[in-house]
């Protein structure tokens, strides 16, 4: 059961650019490096990490998923993760791995991940049950501090809308941009949303101090 008086907040970042993030491919499986912008877009978001999470934090909890994108991202943010979680990976497209949205449209009118089925892929109930064991897992370590989670997307999207107890559809309402980040909190016990999408990817790092 959730702390009544938590003490951490959850941190969720998305991985930078990917080709396929540029051109709205859907990235499930696929193992697909960082380009050179995705790069300087997860150091970026690192240092809008810590400036979120104040210089007197004590060290947080790290989750990362699995896939290359997400693993590159956390170390490029400075994030050393303590587990590579199976369950934080990106929704498994099935026969639409690889093929943008538009493109799926030409043989399902008015398709979306939130709406229709999804050939040899995952359902959003089978989503959501596997990231409300994140978000259970998660609840748990609040107590003590705050969690840090490198994922994906529309994962992310999905464990937005659970986090505030809603179905996994209701996560289409959520933008989520690459190397973003978005943080859960808390009011006397009931989960919220504190910051949504801060575009950690487009803001400047903060400038060095200067010499005393």
């Amino acid at each position: 059961m959730a702390s009544e008086s938590p003490l951490g907040r959850i941190y969720l970042l998305r991985h930078g650019e990917t080709e396929w993030s540029r051109s709205g491919q859907h990235t499930g499986r696929t193992d697909i490096p960082l380009t050179e912008h995705g790069e300087e877009q997860a150091r970026v978001a690192g240092d809008l990490l810590r400036i979120l999470r104040g210089a007197d934090a004590p060290p947080p909890v790290v989750w990362c998923s699995p896939r290359r994108r997400a693993r590159d991202t956390a170390a490029l943010a400075g994030l050393t993760p303590d587990a590579v979680r199976e369950d934080l990976a990106e929704w498994d497209y099935g026969d639409y791995e690889g093929r943008t949205t538009p493109d799926i449209r030409t043989e399902e009118p008015g398709w979306t991940i939130w709406t229709h089925p999804v050939p040899h892929g995952e359902s959003g109930d089978e989503i959501a049950k596997r990231i409300d064991e994140v978000i259970a897992d998660a609840d748990r370590e609040l107590a003590r501090h705050d969690v840090v989670l490198i994922g994906h997307g529309h994962a992310s999207r999905v464990l937005v809308a659970r986090y505030l107890g809603l179905p996994p559809a209701a996560g289409v309402g959520f933008a989520f941009d690459p190397a973003s980040v978005t943080v859960l909190g808390h009011e006397r016990g009931a989960h919220r949303i504190d910051l949504l999408n801060a575009p950690g990817g487009l803001v400047e790092p903060p400038p060095p101090p200067a010499d005393r």
